[in-house]
Parts: C-alpha cells; sequence; structure tokens
C-alpha cells in the first residue's frame, strides 16, 4: 500500500510540476519570452485543441459545399436530378403498362377472334315504324327547307366569288433581243443586260431546281400559285438552292453568260402553265 501510494504521488508530482519555456536571443541570450508550463496543462491544452479542431472539421464537412469532394458523399443538386429522373422513369413505366394493356386489348380485334355481328339494314328497316305525322312540315319549315336546298344545290351562282389571278413582275430590266417564237422553237424570251444584273422572281413560288446544266449554264426553275413555271437560265451564279420558298421581286440569281448555247451576257427566261410554254410579254411588262 505504501508503494502504491508513493508511486501515486510521484505520479501526480510529474505532472504538477511546473517547467519554464523560454524563448531567447541567439546572440544576446536576452529573454524574449518565457511561459510556466506542466505537464497536466499540456495535455489539457492539447485534448482541448483537437476537440476545437475535430469540431471545426465537422462543422465545414456538414455545412460547407467541402463535403462534395469527400469520397462518399454526394451533392444536393445531383440528388434532386436523381429524384427527378426516378420519378420520371416510374412516369413513363406506367405509361408503358397502360399501352401495353391498351394493345392487349385490341389484338383480339385485330386478329379477327372478336367477330361483330352483321345486321341487316332491311330488316333493321323494317323494324322501324316511322309516324307519317311527324314528317309534315309546317308552311315556315318548308320555305326554309327550300332556301337551305337552293344554297347547298347552287353555291356558286348565289355566292360568286371572282378567282384572285396571279401577277407577275418582270425579272429585271433590259432590252428583249429574241422574242417568243414557236416556229423556230424559242419558246422563251432573251432580256440582254449588264453581267452581274440581279435576276429576281416575277412571284412567290417554291424553288424546284437550282443546278448546271451542259447547254444552258447555271438555271434556276420556280414552281408559282395555278401551276405556273418560271425558268431562268444562263445565270451568273445562283443565290437560292432547291426548296426554298422564294418572294415576289426577291433576288435569285445574277445575269451571265454560261452554257454552249449563250451568246453573251443575258436572260433566257421562261414561262410555262399546265404543260404548255406561254409568250411571257402577254403577261409581263418588260
Amino acid at each position: 500500500m505504501g508503494k502504491q501510494k508513493k508511486k501515486k504521488h510521484k505520479l501526480k508530482q510529474r505532472l504538477t510540476n511546473k517547467y519554464r519555456l523560454v524563448v531567447l536571443n541567439d546572440s544576446t541570450f536576452e529573454e524574449r519570452f518565457s511561459l510556466k508550463l506542466s505537464l497536466l496543462n499540456v495535455f489539457v491544452l492539447g485534448g482541448v485543441l483537437s476537440f476545437l479542431l475535430i469540431l471545426l472539421t465537422t462543422f465545414f464537412i456538414t455545412f460547407t459545399p467541402i463535403r462534395q469532394y469527400i469520397p462518399g458523399y454526394s451533392s444536393t443538386s445531383l440528388k434532386i436530378k436523381a429524384t427527378k429522373l426516378a420519378i420520371q422513369t416510374d412516369s413513363l413505366k406506367r405509361r408503358l403498362t397502360i399501352l401495353q394493356d391498351f394493345t392487349k386489348a385490341l389484338q383480339p380485334i385485330l386478329s379477327g377472334e372478336i367477330k361483330g355481328k352483321a345486321v341487316d339494314t332491311l330488316q333493321l328497316l323494317d323494324r322501324i315504324k316511322i309516324q307519317d305525322s311527324l314528317l309534315n312540315a309546317s308552311k315556315e319549315e318548308t320555305a326554309f327547307r327550300e332556301k337551305i336546298d337552293i344554297e347547298d344545290r347552287f353555291p356558286i351562282q348565289n355566292n360568286a366569288v371572282s378567282k384572285v389571278k396571279i401577277v407577275f413582275f418582270a425579272p429585271l430590266t433590259g432590252t428583249i433581243s429574241q422574242g417568243f417564237n414557236v416556229k423556230k422553237n424559242h419558246l422563251a424570251v432573251d432580256i440582254v443586260a449588264k453581267q452581274n444584273t440581279a435576276v429576281k422572281a416575277i412571284a412567290d413560288g417554291t424553288v424546284i431546281f437550282s443546278g448546271w446544266t451542259t447547254e444552258t449554264g447555271y438555271v434556276i426553275i420556280l414552281k408559282h400559285a395555278y401551276d405556273y413555271i418560271s425558268v431562268y437560265k444562263h445565270n451568273g451564279n445562283l443565290l437560292r438552292s432547291q426548296g426554298d420558298l422564294v418572294k415576289s421581286g426577291e433576288v435569285i440569281a445574277s445575269v451571265g453568260s454560261t452554257g454552249e448555247l449563250t451568246t453573251g451576257p443575258h436572260l433566257h427566261f421562261e414561262l410555262w402553265s399546265g404543260g404548255y410554254a406561254i409568250n411571257p410579254t402577254n403577261l409581263i411588262d418588260f
């Protein structure tokens, strides 16, 4: 018992013994800082600092975005996205189930397993009893019916509306060097103009061809309302492609001298309707 008391006394004395921590100037040995310490104070201070460090680390991990960079933690935005995707997946599964049930219900009908009973129309009409008294109309009803019948039979005569004709504009301003001549098989008009002069669409339409041919060079063809087709040949370059929608007066090409049959800078212009060539000067004022 005496030995144990001596050991406890020595341990307590070691923990409570005071030690001085002194900081001296290396050259002058002047005392700069001193601190009295004991082993017990060091242990207590180290424990408090360790507890504060653990507390601060836990705080940063819990309440700051730093936790996203720690393995095992996921970001809040990622969790929200995952939840939304899970809800959408569940909704798609339900829709798929409904479609599958609907398809299963239709299969017997489509395959002919379920057949409807044929009904004889004549027999059905024989079963229907019509009371003639209910069919007798008054004078006002008879007049109203006659008025409706006339409107249904002759809608054009009673509501005649003149069909608006399409209006064409000149593709460019220039001099006609060669006109429309069926005998010479020149089903167009040649309009002489300066090189690179703008060639415009004669009306609203759609580009049905835009490309190169050996004889007529760069060619562009437009389809207009009422089955009219306009053709522009020997262009210098083309500004619209096949499938483009163009407005009346919109620039679609430029005057050039391309192709083997060209005789200089000019526009070879054709106008067609229903598969027949039309003299453009009859509809367009050049």
